[in-house]
């Protein structure tokens, strides 16, 4: 107890602040990914309502770093929980405007080859002991790298959320609260279907939809897989000595370069098809799409090579 109220009301209190900004037309997904892991901190601290000191020990906390987001936008969305709160509780602090600004610098990122990709799904048979374990670690990496998903959109796909006959995937309420439909390469469905058989063996009566299970059948936690991922990396000495760390979200980067160099490459008219990249890759309008082709000198100088070449044309 706690100022005179049950702590665990929060959790109540969460629920109500997401359903009323929704109803209101807010996307509300940062909020509903970070918010709970607030509650729990200021359950975890006696903590009855927000203050503004617990809101920045909460925001500080790791993975943040100097060039992180994740401090301020942890701030942020504490910082309308709390407005929400102000109006219930009057010993609600709200944090002000500035306390932890946005300082974030452009990570190039690191673009794996074919052979990095199969060098780390190579490595889960080799590190993970557990037959069931290591498929799912080989399976999810190879999704991530085929598909260009998210991490949190391949670890909360359910069961169900695959169309085998069609070949899709239905992403749901992704990182803008938006669902989509994302067609997957034949090979890509076969390694799925091959996993799926494989979890079947091994857990026949499943204990929920989830498609990829950890050790204790439950859904994968994004902590331990990304644990896992910086312990498979580092054994399979790929990144070794590279500018930039191999991350997760890199997968999903070279995904998207990729893409474009095939296209570039093959000829494609790439300013007509970056809308549908965007489209697929989950992305609020192109112009995000556009940042991919800074992330790699060959792209950038391909970009460069074809806006040459229909300058000339113009002219001539």
């Amino acid at each position: 107890m706690a100022g005179g109220r049950a702590v665990r009301a929060l959790e109540q209190d969460l629920a109500d602040y997401l359903e009323l900004r929704r109803s209101l037309g807010h996307e509300m997904a940062e909020a509903r990914w970070l918010l709970p892991g607030f509650v729990a901190y200021l359950y975890a601290h006696g903590a009855s309502t927000v203050t503004i000191k617990s809101a920045l020990e909460w925001a500080e906390q790791k993975p943040t770093s100097q060039a992180s987001t994740a401090g301020p936008r942890r701030m942020t969305v504490a910082r309308g929980f709390a407005r929400y709160l102000a109006g219930i509780y009057p010993g609600t602090e709200i944090p002000p405007l500035g306390l932890m600004p946005y300082r974030q610098r452009w990570r190039p990122p690191f673009i794996y080859s074919t052979a990095d990709i199969e060098a780390l799904m190579d490595q889960t048979r080799i590190s993970v002991r557990s037959p069931l374990r290591a498929a799912t670690y080989e399976t999810l990496l190879g999704l991530l790298a085929a598909g260009g998903l998210r991490i949190g959109e391949a670890i909360t796909l359910d069961r169900n959320d695959i169309d085998w006959s069609e070949s899709l995937l239905l992403i749901r309420e992704s990182k803008f609260g938006k669902s989509q439909l994302v067609p997957l390469h034949s090979t890509t469905m076969q390694a799925l279907t091959a996993y799926g058989e494989l979890r079947d063996e091994f857990e026949p009566r499943p204990e929920g939809p989830s498609f990829f299970v950890s050790q204790t059948h439950k859904r994968l936690s994004y902590a331990v897989v990304s644990q896992t991922f910086r312990q498979l990396i580092n054994a399979a000495g790929i990144g070794a000595g590279a500018p930039s760390a191999p991350r997760l979200h890199d997968l999903r980067h070279t995904f998207a370069v990729r893409t474009l160099l095939r296209w570039y490459r093959t000829g494609e008219d790439v300013q007509a098809k970056l809308p549908w990249l965007s489209t697929y890759l989950g992305h609020r309008e192109p112009a995000s799409t556009y940042w991919y082709l800074s992330a790699a000198p060959e792209l950038l100088s391909l970009a460069a090579a074809r806006q040459d070449t229909d300058w000339t044309a113009v002219r001539s």
